[in-house]
């Protein structure tokens, strides 16, 4: 292998292009902030969470390939390894929704609470204090399995076998992300209208966190081996491998959303559809029509073919566009509990987003060029990268 086929040897400039457009959004931010706070805590909870999302989709994928031990996947698990390892800057970006409790949930009103008996019955855990308790909590957890499976891997690089120590972090930390991704999207989004519940949320979040985290790790691998890196090592089958796996959660992100529309539907209880009511309501019935059709019935024909999984420019086409719908996704999931009478984009919006994405790809970048770009101590590297010959 050539030297620069694992390392990054070029000037980081756009990293710091990344880490100036983050700094100069989070100042613009500031001003939002000012301007408007119910608006800016709105839009920095869903900008937050879609750049969070892509690193939490990135560390279930690494367990999960460390648990199946599939080969194929050895040459990209150090891509997912560096995507969900900046877990510390989440917890520090998500400081502004802790301060902004009030102006996102309903529940944070004592006076609220006072006139409603449902509110009054979940107030033992819908309160500020144990809310900030679970949060830290959340983010304990994911920041202490991202870190100890990319430092065992890095370790595993100087010529130590980790793979055993890999599997059982891996075997615990599944079963510890499910719990603590199901409640944090009970949390942060659910009690947004703390009368509406939904016992297939949690699902319905996960599947969203692995598309975002798949069609991540296929733009990454895609810019990296435009840059000269990785070229010999990801092939094509490793592409059309995680095509397959893109496809499959796309599929699996439709069907959640419809069991879970369809249950309410049939239950037909108002404390249920009025959630839906809501985004059916002015201009966000055409959001989830948009939703219906862009997040699924797109993806879902086009992508059915190999011939789409097989080329690279159509997969990163649609690796682009689920992340779009993925953002979508998340403002029709918050921002009707604000903007009622329908969709409204505010230049808020796009400051919250450029901020948080900003900072963290100013971190991958950072973190990319502190390691080797594929786990080069694996001892099935060499087999997989022979699949593509």
């Amino acid at each position: 292998m050539k030297p620069a086929e694992y390392h990054l040897t070029e000037n980081p400039r756009l990293q710091r292009w990344f880490g100036g457009i983050g700094l100069a959004a989070l100042l613009l931010c500031a001003v939002g902030y000012a301007a408007n706070p119910v608006q800016f805590h709105h839009s920095w909870l869903a900008a937050h969470f879609f750049v969070i999302s892509i690193a939490l989709g990135a560390l279930i994928f690494t367990m999960i390939l460390h648990l199946t031990g599939a080969t194929w996947s050895v040459p990209v698990r150090r891509l997912f390894e560096n995507l969900a390892a900046p877990m510390p800057l989440f917890f520090i970006l998500f400081l502004p929704v802790l301060s902004g409790v009030h102006e996102l949930y309903h529940w944070s009103h004592g006076e609220a609470v006072a006139k409603d008996p449902l509110l009054q019955l979940k107030a033992p855990y819908l309160n500020q204090v144990f809310f900030a308790v679970r949060t830290v909590i959340y983010f304990a957890v994911w920041t202490f399995l991202a870190c100890r499976l990319r430092h065992l891997s890095l370790q595993q690089d100087e010529g130590d076998d980790h793979s055993e120590r890999l599997r059982r972090t891996s075997a615990a930390g599944v079963i510890l992300f499910a719990l603590t991704l199901t409640f944090a999207a009970f949390d942060w989004f659910m009690s947004l209208d703390a009368h509406w519940y939904s016992t297939i949320f949690g699902l319905y979040i996960f599947s969203g966190c692995v598309v975002a985290g798949l069609a991540a790790v296929i733009l990454l691998a895609r810019h990296l081996q435009s840059r000269g890196h990785l070229v010999e090592t990801i092939g094509i089958q490793q592409y059309h491998d995680l095509g397959k796996l893109l496809f499959a959660f796309t599929v699996f992100w439709a069907y959640m959303a419809v069991s879970q529309y369809f249950l309410i539907w049939y239950g037909n209880i108002p404390e249920e559809t009025i959630w839906y009511h809501h985004r059916w309501h002015g201009s966000w019935k055409v959001v989830s029509l948009l939703l219906v059709f862009g997040h699924f019935l797109v993806p879902f024909v086009l992508l059915l073919t190999r011939w789409a999984k097989r080329n690279l420019a159509v997969l990163a086409g649609f690796s682009i566009w689920l992340l779009f719908m993925h953002w979508v996704d998340l403002q029709w999931l918050v921002m009707p509990s604000l903007h009622k009478e329908g969709f409204v984009f505010s230049w808020i919006d796009g400051a919250a987003l450029a901020g948080c994405a900003g900072l963290y790809l100013k971190y991958l970048g950072w973190l990319l060029r502190r390691s080797a770009l594929a786990p080069v101590g694996d001892p099935r590297l060499a087999e997989a990268v022979e699949m593509n010959r």
